[in-house]
């Protein structure tokens, strides 16, 4: 039965992705990388973490959704269909507010159900990290990864005077 319900959440997402991008990202560029470039990156960099998560699962780079590979290597999501959702959760603690994103956690909440503590978990870790949803990671490929990850995690506080 879940394996049913995963596929209409997959047939929804296969529908909308083009729409999403036409729509929310017509000021966003593609990136000036592919995946093969990635991994001539310094090892220990972002960029090469990357070309080693595409080559790991197999996947391609779809033009203007670049940022969202990323945010799988700097949360520690996974790319199961539960944990796509759980990142959905994760992006909107951490301020990411838009129509896709909704309908997406409405769906997932509703035909997954099961996960519900594993997507209150993520919402709560969005909150505590440090608002990333809106950066154009591209400018970052060449940084440290452990780096750029760890400066995330840490939620910045608020200086009292």
């Amino acid at each position: 039965m879940k394996k049913m319900r995963v596929q209409f959440l997959v047939f929804v997402y296969n529908k909308t992705q083009k729409l999403y991008r036409k729509y929310f990202k017509k000021k966003k560029r593609q990136w000036q990388f592919n995946e093969k470039q990635l991994l001539e990156f310094r090892k220990d960099s972002l960029g090469r973490k990357l070309g080693e998560f595409y080559k790991k699962h197999g996947f391609t780079m779809i033009p203007k959704m670049e940022n969202h590979d990323v945010h799988h290597l700097i949360t520690g999501c996974g790319t199961n269909f539960e944990d796509e959702i759980a990142m959905q959760f994760l992006l909107l603690g951490n301020g990411k507010l838009n129509a896709h994103l909704l309908a997406a956690i409405i769906l997932g909440a509703v035909i997954l159900p099961e996960y519900t503590k594993m997507y209150i978990k993520a919402y709560r870790k969005g909150q505590n990290m440090r608002v990333f949803h809106h950066l154009d990671f591209e400018e970052l490929l060449w940084q440290n990864f452990e780096q750029v990850k760890n400066f995330f995690e840490q939620k910045q506080t608020p200086v009292l005077y």
